[in-house]
């Protein structure tokens, strides 16, 4: 979430909106943004209703819930979607900001 965090105006200045969802509760995930002091959206989802409709996977063995990156358009289509096979693969904000340059 820091690589997100650090390029967010980034996302803003593309008209986008970060959500991250996540597998904790509500308290948990309200302590951990106000101590990181994360500019965007936290979805809290410790039923994995979310998370489950996107398909994120889980690999016990590999620390948990594997990263899952999605890109939604304004008509709710799935433009991007990146599902980690390790918890350090994400995709470079790069990437994802030269998407949203190509749906703009």
């Amino acid at each position: 979430m820091a690589q997100l965090r650090q390029d967010y105006t980034q996302f803003v200045e593309r008209g986008a909106e970060i959500v991250v969802v996540g597998p904790e509760d509500a308290a948990a995930f309200a302590s951990y943004w106000q101590q990181e002091n994360l500019p965007f959206v936290g979805l809290p989802d410790p039923r994995h209703t979310v998370l489950k409709l996107y398909g994120q996977e889980v690999r016990l063995f590999k620390l948990g819930r594997m990263p899952a990156q999605v890109v939604i358009d304004r008509q709710g289509v799935a433009r991007y979607v990146h599902y980690g096979h390790s918890m350090n693969d994400i995709p470079p904000n790069e990437e994802i900001l030269g998407l949203l340059d190509s749906l703009q």
